[in-house]
């Protein structure tokens, strides 16, 4: 029989995997479905909705923590899953009011989510199991950007416009599919260990009424919170924060281009005909399966290695330069800020299907370089600082992804590429001289 531990991390995967089966699906067509709306009423724009949940999304990170000690990881995940669904159903009948109240909603629900993962995943793993489990969690998550992007392919292939009817089968299925997902947490045991300390806090808490329980977990809550708050303003002035800070915002920067902006520039590029729709769940499957190998490959390849984590960024620029390069030869340059029709602008070269698709695997690829890297160095370097250091990472993020879709909706192509090529050089180079100092360190101890 499989260790509740085990089973535990798979159902999390599976539950992860289905909500952002959805999730991620939403976010890259969104903007191209409401160029499509017969809806003079609806005034949205996916660049900003989702500018609004990254945006409370970074802020939120901060009060995750604090709710998810009050509410215990499966309850947390179970509350959040539910909101993720409540942003994938405003598709089916939009409305532009519903539309950004469900984008603020979702941006405090990713924080929950993603912070009672982490609670939830240590506290199934041990020294001997935690590269194991987390492996299995990523590898399930990054298939969510298969399966739904796939369906796209299929259901838009050879369509010039987005029926009504077409758009509202399509979020019904998300909807179930998230809806699953969720329901995939109720499914989440207790281990022995965490039986053992409930009977012990009972014992000790025996005299208290419920509520008094949930105000003393509310105050120590409160306290940890204050704690680390303290802890992030101290790393925020630290030297390896400051040069890394870059790398991290550039993160974010590339982050809204392949999960949004790029799949809009397919779908507004007039010579790819009948096949522009369809080929955005293709590039979003290409994506994908560039960001499974590079994660597996670079994740496994660069443990505790200072050396090789350097190469593997600078591998990670080389490869984004080279895709932003043809996407600047091959993309019309107002590609991303057209509304109603199809770029009018003339690219460079003949905009070719294989190019796109080529570009779409080398955005997953370096963003696998870059990400598996800024972890693998956040835990050496503050191992004992950890949750801390990543909720900074996880905030300069955020604020730069939700920056870039704002800006997404209005600046010319080159311009977007431009701002990522300088962010991108600078990271590259702040992550260098924190490994550099890192190696310093090293040599200085040394007998």
């Amino acid at each position: 029989m499989a260790d509740v531990r085990t089973v535990n991390v798979v159902v999390l995967g599976v539950g992860f995997l289905l909500i952002f089966t959805a999730f991620t699906t939403c976010g890259n067509i969104e903007q191209t479905l409401i160029k499509s709306l017969q809806n003079d009423t609806f005034t949205g724009s996916g660049y900003h909705s989702l500018g609004i949940i990254y945006g409370v999304f970074s802020f939120s990170n901060f009060l995750a923590p604090t709710v998810v000690a009050i509410l215990g990881p499966p309850c947390t995940m179970l509350i959040s899953g539910i909101l993720y669904s409540c942003y994938i159903a405003v598709f089916i009948v939009p409305t532009t009011w519903s539309f950004y109240l469900t984008s603020v909603i979702v941006g405090a629900g990713a924080a929950m989510l993603w912070t009672a993962q982490s609670h939830f995943l240590v506290e199934n793993s041990d020294a001997s199991t935690i590269n194991r489990n987390t492996g299995m969690f990523w590898g399930l998550l990054q298939c969510s950007m298969l399966f739904g992007n796939l369906y796209i392919y299929f259901a838009w292939n050879g369509s010039t416009e987005i029926s009504e009817r077409g758009r509202k089968n399509l979020f019904t299925t998300l909807l179930v599919t998230s809806g699953v997902g969720t329901l995939c947490f109720l499914a989440l045991r207790k281990t022995q260990h965490q039986q053992d300390d409930m009977i012990s806090d009972d014992e000790g808490r025996s005299l208290l009424s419920a509520p008094m329980m949930y105000k003393q977990r509310a105050n120590t809550a409160v306290k940890d919170a204050k704690a680390e708050f303290k802890t992030i303003l101290q790393l925020l002035s630290s030297k390896t924060i400051l040069l890394l800070s870059s790398c991290m915002a550039y993160s974010g920067l590339e982050l809204s281009f392949y999960s949004g902006v790029y799949g809009t520039c397919i779908g507004a590029t007039e010579q790819f005909g009948e096949s522009a729709k369809g080929l955005i769940g293709i590039s979003g499957i290409v994506v994908g399966i560039g960001e499974i190998i590079g994660g597996g490959f670079f994740g496994l390849m660069c443990t505790n290695n200072r050396f090789r984590r350097t190469s593997v960024v600078f591998l990670g620029m080389v490869v984004h330069f080279v895709a932003f390069y043809l996407i600047f030869l091959s993309i019309p340059d107002d590609a991303p800020i057209v509304l109603k029709t199809s770029a009018q602008f003339t690219s460079y070269l003949t905009p070719s299907v294989s190019i796109a698709l080529l570009c779409s695997f080398l955005l997953g690829l370096g963003d696998s370089c870059f990400n598996t890297q800024l972890y693998s160095i956040l835990g050496c370097v503050y191992a004992e600082q950890s949750t801390p250091a990543f909720a900074i990472f996880k905030f300069i993020q955020s604020i730069f992804a939700a920056l870039a879709f704002f800006y997404s909706g209005y600046l010319l192509l080159r311009w977007q590429l431009l701002l990522m090529v300088i962010l991108g050089f600078t990271g590259t180079l702040g992550f260098f001289l924190v490994e550099r100092m890192q190696n310093i360190s090293v040599d200085t101890h040394e007998p």
